[in-house]
């Protein structure tokens, strides 16, 4: 669904009033504010709705692109949240995941934090950004709980081997292998870098997508007027999944 962002309220699922353990992935993997990455506002509306309803206990999960501590990361974000556990990606235990494709595009497995299964509810939420003309939204922002230390430079299976297999298959294998619940995009800004992730042109966008990441990422890309590969890999898989 697409709500204005003025005024935005989160409504959680009913779903939530039923789990023990929360989990939210924000983007930021860089100190930088929003629109680069999540704002504290979104989070705080989040857990706000989460509270509304339930008592379960609430974690917040990233890590960053070179394997720094995160944590001052969210100190210069500003995600200090009273009765929510902040956590690193990379000083979680990691576990291999198969890949449910019967026919995986490219990864096999993946290495992730083993909290992640631990979880009753996943929520993704990310600013809606274009980098080098292409999309990064709820799912691309999956990318970044994969563990530097199998995934990141010097790593067998790093960040350039990945790359090098086609990243648009990778996110499409990474979403079936995390089915992540919710998808939150923060849109009331746009962000566009032609380069560097961290500097480019802030656009009023003044929407708010919410629902399942595969549908949120597709009704805003189809709003950008932007096509996302990854997208199309999602839905000829899910077909073949039977839906």
């Amino acid at each position: 669904m697409i709500y204005d962002a003025s005024g935005f309220v989160f409504e959680p699922p009913a779903v939530i009033s039923r789990a023990r353990r929360v989990l939210i992935k924000p983007s930021a993997a860089y100190p930088v504010p929003y629109p680069v990455t999540t704002s504290q506002s979104m989070l705080s509306t989040i857990i706000e709705g989460i509270r509304r309803i339930s008592d379960a206990d609430i974690l917040l999960l990233a890590g960053t692109p070179g394997g720094e501590p995160i944590f001052p990361v969210y100190q210069v974000l500003g995600y200090d949240f009273p009765r929510v556990l902040t956590l690193d990606v990379n000083d979680c235990v990691w576990v291999e995941v198969d890949n449910p494709l019967p026919k995986p595009l490219v990864v096999p497995t993946f290495w992730v934090p083993n909290v992640i299964l631990s979880c009753d509810y996943l929520i993704t939420v990310a600013p809606l950004k274009v980098i080098k003309g292409k999309v990064s939204l709820s799912i691309m922002n999956l990318l970044s709980v994969l563990p530097t230390s199998k995934y990141g430079i010097g790593a067998p299976r790093g960040w350039k081997s990945l790359y090098g297999l086609g990243i648009d298959k990778v996110i499409a294998d990474l979403y079936f292998t995390l089915p992540f619940d919710l998808g939150i995009i923060e849109a009331s800004q746009k962000f566009i870098a032609p380069d560097d992730p961290t500097k480019g042109e802030i656009e009023q966008f003044g929407k708010v997508f919410v629902g399942e990441p595969y549908e949120v990422d597709s009704e805003a890309s189809r709003d950008l007027g932007l096509k996302s590969s990854y997208l199309d890999l999602i839905k000829e898989a899910r077909v073949g999944l039977g839906g």
